[in-house]
């Protein structure tokens, strides 16, 4: 197991022209896991079937949704905590300040700190 990268040039950023290029260490995706996908290796460990494991996802999935729209925190033990959070325009007053200065609401996810660990773990592979 090791997190694929490889290396990418890019122009310095704000700099008419590019500026200076410098080389960085880019992550290569390797492909996507669907939730049929998971809940036939979950069934490996479970007594659940895969049919009921799909269910616990997908709902799992609609109850996150709802309690994020309700402005609230959902930390999932060793997973991680999803919460929302805003990006808004600054105003120069508190009452200026209304739903029109918000420019997009979004999730922030923070892993736990097995799926940290395992991250730091995995290794890493240098692939061109």
């Amino acid at each position: 197991m090791a997190i694929k990268y490889k290396v990418i040039q890019k122009a310095q950023p704000g700099v008419a022209g590019g500026g200076v290029k410098k080389f960085y260490a880019s992550i290569v995706k390797d492909g996507v896991v669907t939730v049929e996908e998971l809940a036939k290796e979950i069934e490996k460990f479970s007594s659940l079937s895969e049919p009921d494991i799909q269910s616990v996802i997908i709902a799992l999935e609609n109850v996150i949704q709802q309690k994020l729209a309700d402005s609230k925190t959902v930390k999932l033990q060793r997973l991680g905590t999803f919460y929302p959070s805003l990006n808004s325009e600054g105003r120069d007053t508190e009452e200026a300040v209304d739903a029109r200065a918000i420019k997009s609401v979004s999730v922030i996810y923070r892993p736990g700190a097995r799926i940290q660990a395992t991250l730091k773990e995995a290794g890493l592979k240098k692939v061109k």
